[in-house]
């Protein structure tokens, strides 16, 4: 199989001919030759969705929203070849990658009607009326991680179609499988050519050269913190506006007031679905030192039974991690937590009759201490911690001791103490007695290092647009007469 860019609306190869290999992650043998980008690949697309701006950017609102509703029926005509894509490129479990191609069809279908109900504002004062125009920024960047990437890419193209911008998409070097597959959906949907373009690559250059392009104005990116840093210093020379959502170790506080069966499902779910690859994975539990040994228990013997296997298996409830060399760095994880005394309760090592394929084993550590690398760093994995708490402050403390700020889950039944918390965790999204549901209204992004800016809703097409303000003299107003 052979995957090329996708530029001004046709398939291309790199200007050097460059290539790269894809492998799967259950058998970590190649499956495909994907083009390597470099900058004169990025200077075509950027060149290309240029061109395209000013018809795509000056069409009604309402006809740039039938198009993102035509895009979102054909998602949903393609839901099982591309589940079946996301399923093959990435390892997730089939049944989740039917979810996240219902949720990209959805996305596009939200921002279409959230694009013909955006209003610009007016402002009357005595004598003068400000009446604000929007218009889109231009080219968007569009930068995507490996996790699930046909869910992440929707949630970067629909908004940025919406507001009317053109974009160029660098996705994951790890998996570009299910992109491929845009092509043909945008050009049945009738979006023209070089309004939507592809082009594939490792960061190091297809991303940087996206990056530093001076005719690209906007630069979305999901993905790790130390990526995000590295983009940051290379857009400002440029002023580029910059959404980044980035790393997160996010705490799931249970206090001895829970319903504990409700938390254990919800502290299980949150951070071994999506294989542990998920930026707002619960992965730190923090338990009230009254409930611990009990949760601790439950934690390790339901974990000890989640089925890790075949991804593409409906049974199956962990797959295989996406690529061999995260799949060494979340072992590398496992070793240090027991180098570094902490109990291991549940997994810790491939699970029996998996001889081939990236496969861990629902993993969980007790007996946490801030000071471990597990307690601190991202792992990105089917691996959490457990620690102890005494008190509603020590709990904040240590949801706190992180350098992370993405998400948080609070579970108690008391609801004075549930607000307290969650205004003093510091997170960027925050959930009390409840896993990970969103309202596609909402403001998504974190704080501290895990990231800057806040997509979602009105807050998306904010990003994708420029805001104008208009001043109109409504009579006669006093100038002072300087030098009169």
């Amino acid at each position: 199989m052979k995957l090329e860019h996708y530029i001004g609306g046709t398939h291309t190869p790199s200007a050097d001919g460059a290539t790269f290999e894809v492998t799967d992650p259950v058998t970590n043998r190649p499956y495909a030759t994907v083009a390597a980008g470099g900058a004169a690949d990025v200077d075509r697309a950027v060149a290309a969705a240029t061109e395209a701006f000013a018809g795509w950017s000056d069409l009604p609102a309402r006809v740039r929203a039938a198009v993102l509703n035509r895009i979102a029926d054909c998602i949903e005509a393609r839901a099982d070849a591309i589940a079946e894509s996301e399923t093959f490129d990435t390892g997730l479990p089939v049944t989740q990658a039917r979810g996240q191609a219902a949720r990209a069809a959805e996305n596009f279908r939200f921002f279409a009607d959230m694009t013909v109900t955006l209003h610009e504002d007016a402002f009357r004062s005595p004598g003068q009326l400000g009446y604000v125009i929007r218009r889109p920024a231009g080219v968007a960047g569009l930068i995507t991680p490996w996790n699930t990437p046909f869910m992440l890419e929707s949630w970067k193209l629909a908004p940025a179609l919406a507001a009317g911008c053109t974009v160029v998409l660098k996705p994951a070097e790890w998996t570009p499988l299910s992109a491929s597959l845009l092509p043909e959906i945008m050009t049945e949907a009738g979006l023209p050519d070089g309004v939507f373009n592809i082009v594939h690559g490792i960061g190091e250059q297809a991303g940087a050269a996206l990056v530093t392009h001076p005719a690209v104005p906007r630069l979305s990116f999901t993905g790790e913190t130390s990526t995000g840093q590295t983009i940051m210093a290379a857009a400002a020379p440029h002023l580029k506006g910059l959404s980044m959502e980035l790393g997160g170790k996010s705490p799931c506080l249970i206090f001895a007031d829970a319903d504990l069966d409700r938390a254990v499902d919800s502290a299980l779910f949150g951070v071994f679905s999506l294989n542990g690859e998920r930026c707002t994975a619960g992965s730190r539990i923090l338990a009230d030192r009254r409930i611990y040994p009990e949760l601790v228990s439950r934690l390790g013997e339901r974990a000890g039974r989640i089925r890790v296997g075949d991804p593409s298996d409906p049974a199956t409830e962990i797959g295989a991690l996406v690529h061999p060399e995260h799949y060494a760095r979340v072992l590398s994880y496992v070793q240090a937590g027991r180098d570094e005394g902490a109990r291991l309760v549940a997994g810790g090592g491939r699970p029996d009759g998996l001889p081939a394929g990236n496969y861990l084993a629902a993993t969980v550590f007790a007996d946490v201490t801030p000071d471990m690398r597990v307690f601190r760093e991202e792992i990105f994995g089917p691996v959490v911690c457990v620690t102890p708490f005494d008190g509603e402050a020590e709990a904040v403390e240590l949801a706190n001791a992180t350098r992370y700020g993405l998400a948080a889950y609070i579970w108690t039944s008391d609801l004075a103490r549930a607000h307290r918390v969650a205004h003093a965790v510091e997170s960027g999204m925050t959930w009390i007695n409840s896993h990970n549901v969103r309202d596609l209204r909402t403001p998504f992004g974190g704080v501290k290092a895990s990231g800057l800016g806040r997509e979602g809703g009105a807050h998306s097409l904010d990003f994708y647009t420029e805001t104008r303000i208009v001043h109109v003299a409504l009579g006669d107003t006093h100038v002072p007469r300087l030098g009169a």
